[in-house]
Parts: structure tokens; sequence; C-alpha cells
């Protein structure tokens, strides 16, 4: 019987893996795929990322340094309002060679990370759990102390033990172009009803075009729309659904969602990277499989430290679908220097934040 195991091998996934190994915890990690594919997230993160990889991650990953944002009310051609950091405000990396690293640094540590096998069926019992699994040997059955749900907005670990769905799925869609662009610039287009639209330059990677919207919408007409503004060819479509707003509760009696499967995810931007693997180290930190009641712990852990941010973020998001006008007599007020960390919308009334602000005005 195995101590834990994790299905789903994206960020968190590979993460607590790679944690609870270290901690000498016996862990099967499995991955209905190849790690990594499809891609379906994008790869702006912020320079928090670097603490979380092993040596030679930022050789390996990194395509481009970010030092701020152009907000427009409207397409490519619209008035732009920058809002920038005099040092690096974020990265740009390899997004499924991320995945990759991830997952070698949960081997190295220990854990049994199997690609191909998909997850048909959990049960579970007062002192353990089954795990039916469909892999590439025929079906098999695993049986561990907790499993941890680490399976994306659509999580079938969530639904098999019964917890509460996310607030809302939104729907985005990724595109890549090849021309190289190493600005330092995103560019965020405030044009789709109740979310946003993003331009992101990878360095000699090419530039990566984004959009997410509620379901509803004519996603794909937007986008459309984004794409012909900047009169470019894109290829590599991928498209994926994008969790905001964590349940209630996220914990069963043996079993624990992590990442998007938790809806650990920034409400103003969708990304959700340094939010999951932060939780699991959370959940690394506070769960013992042989105490199933160390799951409150966890809990109240990942909670305590990023709710509030959740909170402000869902304010952050509403802002997006005010008038226009009211945008651009905002956004021209706000423009300019910031001292804001991209995953922490609390820091807007950071002194670190306040103190920028007021001194260039």
């Amino acid at each position: 019987m195995y101590d834990f195991v994790v299905v789903g091998v994206g960020p968190a996934g590979a993460r607590f893996s790679r944690r609870a190994a270290e901690k000498g915890f016996d862990v099967l990690a499995l991955e209905k795929g190849t790690v990594g594919t499809p891609l379906a997230c994008s790869g702006h993160v912020s320079t928090d990322i670097w603490e979380f990889t092993g040596p030679g991650a930022r050789e390996e990953l990194f395509q481009n340094e970010i030092y701020g944002a152009r907000f427009h009310v409207g397409g490519p051609n619209s008035d732009e309002y920058p809002f920038y950091k005099r040092e690096v405000a974020s990265n740009v990396i390899d997004r499924v060679g991320l995945d990759r690293h991830l997952a070698d640094l949960a081997r190295e540590a220990g854990a049994d990370v199997r690609e191909e096998h998909t997850v048909t069926d959990v049960r579970e019992h007062h002192d353990r759990v089954e795990v039916d699994v469909s892999g590439p040997d025929g079906p098999v059955t695993f049986e561990a102390k907790m499993v941890a749900g680490c399976d994306g907005p659509r999580s079938r670990v969530r639904g098999e033990l019964g917890l509460p769905e996310p607030d809302e799925l939104l729907h985005g869609v990724l595109a890549f172009s090849d021309e190289a662009d190493d600005q330092d610039f995103v560019d965020v287009h405030l044009t789709a009803p109740t979310f946003f639209a993003w331009r992101i330059p990878r360095g000699d990677a090419g530039v990566e075009y984004g959009l997410a919207a509620p379901p509803g919408v004519q996603v794909t007409k937007h986008f459309e729309e984004l794409i012909d503004g900047y009169e470019i060819d894109v290829s590599h479509r991928c498209s994926g659904a994008i969790p905001i707003g964590p349940p209630d509760r996220v914990t069963s009696r043996r079993g624990f969602l992590l990442g998007d499967a938790a809806a650990q995810t920034k409400p103003f931007t969708g990304g959700g990277i340094l939010y999951g693997m932060t939780s699991a180290d959370h959940a690394a930190r506070e769960i013992d499989p042989d105490r199933p009641t160390t799951l409150a712990a966890y809990e109240r852990a990942w909670r305590n430290d990023i709710e509030r941010d959740q909170e402000l973020g869902h304010w952050l998001r509403r802002a997006y679908s005010l008038p226009e006008p009211v945008q651009h007599l905002g956004l021209g007020a706000l423009s300019g220097e910031i001292g804001v960390h991209m995953d922490r919308p609390t820091s807007l009334v950071s002194a670190k934040h306040l103190k920028t602000v007021f001194s260039w005005r």
C-alpha cells in the first residue's frame, strides 16, 4: 500500500509528489498522458518560479524577461496604459519544459511517476483508498492511505470523492506565432466580456496570444479579432478550462485536491502555477497519511495563505467589465511605476507599492 497516490503530474501534483517523497513517504504519481502535454496554460510567471525548481532550471527553461504590462481598452491599435517596475517583474518560460522538469525532481526525490495511466475510479474506505487505473498493460487497482487529486479543472478525483465544484469554469484559448520578439512588456486587452486577452513576447521562442472568457461568450470570435488586429498568423492552437473560485471544501475522508482541481488560481488572470505549488507545499507539511484528521490543517493552511489574494483578485476582475470611459479614467490615473507582486493583489496596499506610487506622483 502506498502512502499517497497522486493523480495528475502538473506543477501542483509534481511538487507535492516531490515534497512528500522527500519526507520519506511512498508516493505513486499518475499522469494520464505524457507529462507536459497537451499544453493548456500560459508560460508567463513571476520570478518566484525559480524557488520551486532545481539546479540549472533557469538556463533550461527561461525565454524572456518582463518589466511591465501595457493595458488597452480595446484592440491592438487602441491607447495603451503602461504599468511597470524598475526591476524584472516576471519571466516567460518553456511551459511544457517546466512540467517535465518538476516531474523529474519528483522522480529524483523517490516518487514513482508513471505516464499513460488514466484513473477510472476512486473508492474511499475508512482505512484506505482504492484507485482503478487503465495503463499500458491493462487495468490495475492501486491501494493507498490517501489520494491527491491534482488532475485539473475537470477533476475526475473531485467527482469520485463527491467534493464540490469550483464557482465557475472559464474558456481559455492559446495560440503562438513564430516570429522572435524580445520586448520586455506584455500587452493586456480588456476587451473580452468580464475577462481579458493578452500578448506575451517569448524571445526566440515566438509570441503567445491568449484570451479567456465565461461560458456563452463567443471566445473564438473574440480571439480571431485579436489576432487579426495584430495582423499575424498563428499556429499550435490549444484551449482548456480555467477554474475560478475555490469550493468551500477540497478535502474528504482520505482525499484532497490541489492546483486547478481545487481552483487554487488567480481570479484576475486565471494563472495557477504558483498558487498550486504553494498549496502543495502546505499539503506536504500538514498532511500525515496515517492521520486523516490532518487534512483539516491543510485546508486551513492554504486558505490562510492565498484566500485574501483570491478575494481581492475577484474585485480586480470585476473592474475588467466596467464601462469603457471608467476604464480609461482609472487606467490613466493609475498607470506608471508600481511596486505590486503579480501573484499577490494584497501587495496593492503594501508599503513598497504605496511608496513607489507616491514617489513619482
